[in-house]
């Protein structure tokens, strides 16, 4: 993905939008517990405790931190303050990167390979060690790895700051990644963050997160949220048992058309576009609790490490803390044609990049003009020695390719469904409005052909012919491409006012997909999965899990954790009402 947005930062507070209006800061509340808002409040709370170990995630503005807080603890009267910076117990850059060059895939400037150490690896055990709280004195201990240091009644806080944040301010030559010395370019900044940051600093979280004594969202670095650990988990718990949503975020890009910006309300207009809605690409999603009118967002990886069964149910076993599932929107309405691309096979992916699963893909026409189309599926006499040639020449002379002569083109219809399992050569066209739902990995494009068009940046978008061309698989072509990867709706239950339509996926999606229409109210039971859901087709609807009620606006999605059991969905529309559902499929399917 092409990451070129604007900074959409969560306030601290929210009015909700009304009934059916799409609500880009979806929360959940807490039932037990405040949410604090300041650095007076902290401060108040912290000064009870003589040691504080302040962890926090890569992105995380330390200065404006400590210089505010430093600020509150004075004005409480406190004049015995210690601030000790955990990076000095880093190993030397020059360690770090050697140490982590392996996983960085050299001079490729979008793919590596995921680390496999954790957050030790960066330290030098003895200055570790040495770092000591000193009596008489209030001691803060601050950085990412905070939490490495042993000292007894320590008390542990947390400062979360979600992923959009992060690239904003990494666009912002605002961070620094774990163990660097300087802010580096975007680009490479996104890759080291992807396959070594994020990877070390979420196992510490997992580790942490039963010790955490208080959470803080500082994503507004002069206007923090916080609540105490115990309130945390207590909200985690809660979660893991209701429907909830999580916090979608917008990209605009070099193809992005006007759907998202005509339809859902609240976001900038002064971009070119929308290209993507980050609907649950969870690993770079937040969840966010709101308690006495206060917002708090941390990142979705928290509920998974508080409770993954909770959520996962049955999935759990096979996926542990890893979110399989995937809702976002591509849209090209008025827009261009995405890449010409295809994704890797499962044992390329992990070979190569480290992931246990690969990037399967569907697309869901959420909405589509008259022309709009899919690419997908080769012609019945490709010839993958020419094909190659033709996109070599193309990307190199810059000659534009007639892609036709060897990709299928299928007219897309609103509610179509498009199966996209991996090795399979696609491109969303334009004028279309795409509801894809997929395996969570979510960078692991190797575009082919890009119809000659420069990047937001104003620079060519990176290529990938050859892994391209080592991931296809050439026989999805002619008429097999109509059987085999576009879903045929069937009818599987029905009364007088409500369908439950499967669209069945292919043998390779671990995923499947039915369509709920009803015009009432449906019940549904679980059986120990977890169900992702979007609302596509109606105004509003109300989930109700465990006596809890959620309310759902069209084009919204949302998830049902396996641990709420079952679910009754109420229809408020006043007309039917068209939901999509998906799970991972049993063993035996």
């Amino acid at each position: 993905m092409t990451r070129n947005t604007k900074q959409y930062l969560m306030p601290s507070s929210v009015d909700k939008p009304s009934k059916g209006m799409y609500n880009i800061y979806p929360s959940h509340a807490i039932k037990e517990g405040e949410i604090n808002i300041g650095y007076t409040s902290l401060a108040k709370a912290l000064q009870q405790h003589s040691c504080i170990l302040l962890d926090g995630y890569v992105g995380v503005n330390w200065e404006a931190v400590t210089t505010q807080l430093l600020d509150a603890f004075k004005a409480e009267g406190l004049t015995k303050i210690r601030f000790v910076n955990i990076e000095g117990a880093l190993k030397s850059e020059e360690e770090i990167d050697e140490m982590i060059a392996p996983f960085l895939g050299g001079d490729d400037p979008i793919f590596g390979k995921l680390y496999e150490g954790k957050i030790n690896d960066f330290f030098d055990a003895s200055k570790l060690e040495a770092i000591t709280a000193e009596e008489d004195y209030l001691t803060v201990i601050y950085g990412c790895g905070a939490s490495l240091i042993n000292i007894e009644n320590a008390a542990l806080a947390y400062l979360d700051v979600p992923k959009n944040e992060i690239q904003f301010r990494s666009r912002a030559a605002g961070v620094i990644n774990l163990g660097a010395k300087e802010s580096i370019a975007p680009k490479p900044q996104y890759k080291r963050m992807y396959f070594v940051d994020w990877i070390v600093l979420n196992h510490q979280k997992a580790d942490i997160l039963p010790k955490i004594d208080y959470i803080i969202d500082e994503q507004r670095s002069d206007a923090i949220t916080w609540t105490d650990g115990d309130t945390f988990r207590k909200g985690l718990e809660d979660m893991s048992k209701n429907a909830f949503r999580v916090r979608p975020w917008f990209e605009p890009g070099a193809w992005g058309g006007q759907w998202i910006k005509d339809k859902i309300g609240g976001l900038a207009q002064d971009v070119p576009n929308y290209a993507w809605s980050f609907e649950l690409i969870v690993p770079e999603n937040g969840i966010v609790f709101e308690a006495n009118g206060n917002l708090l967002e941390v990142s979705f990886d928290f509920l998974m490490f508080h409770n993954n069964k909770n959520v996962l149910g049955e999935a759990s076993e096979r996926f542990g803390y890893d979110f399989p599932i995937r809702f976002d929107f591509l849209d090209t309405v008025g827009g261009g044609n995405l890449s010409v691309q295809c994704h890797p096979r499962p044992e390329y992916m992990k070979e190569h990049f480290g992931h246990t699963f690969t990037q399967d893909e569907t697309y869901y026409m959420l909405d589509a003009k008259e022309d709009a189309k899919v690419y997908l599926g080769f012609q019945e006499d490709i010839v993958p020695e020419e094909f190659e040639a033709a996109l070599t020449d193309s990307f190199e002379n810059a000659k534009e390719l007639q892609i036709e002569n060897y990709v299928q083109v299928h007219p897309a219809k609103k509610h179509d469904l498009f199966l996209i399992p991996n090795g399979t050569i696609h491109c969303s066209g334009t004028n279309g409005m795409v509801l894809e739902i997929s395996a969570t990995p979510y960078i692991f494009t190797f575009k082919m052909y890009d119809w000659l068009r420069l990047d937001l940046d104003g620079k060519p978008r990176p290529m990938n012919i050859k892994r391209g061309m080592e991931n296809l698989y050439f026989d999805r072509k002619g008429d097999k491409v109509q059987q085999d990867l576009i879903s045929h709706p069937k009818v599987m239950e029905e009364g007088d006012d409500y369908q439950i339509i499967n669209l069945p996926t292919h043998k390779e999606h671990f995923y499947a997909v039915d369509r709920l229409e009803f015009d009432n109210e449906m019940e549904v039971e679980l059986n120990n999965q977890c169900h992702v859901m979007s609302l596509v087709e109606g105004e509003s609807i109300t989930v109700i899990t465990n006596d809890n009620t959620f309310e759902v606006n069209y084009a919204e999605t949302f998830v049902v954790p396996a641990a709420s059991g079952s679910y009754k969905l109420v229809n408020t529309s006043g007309e039917r009402v068209k939901v999509i559902k998906s799970w991972v499929k049993s063993e035996e399917c």
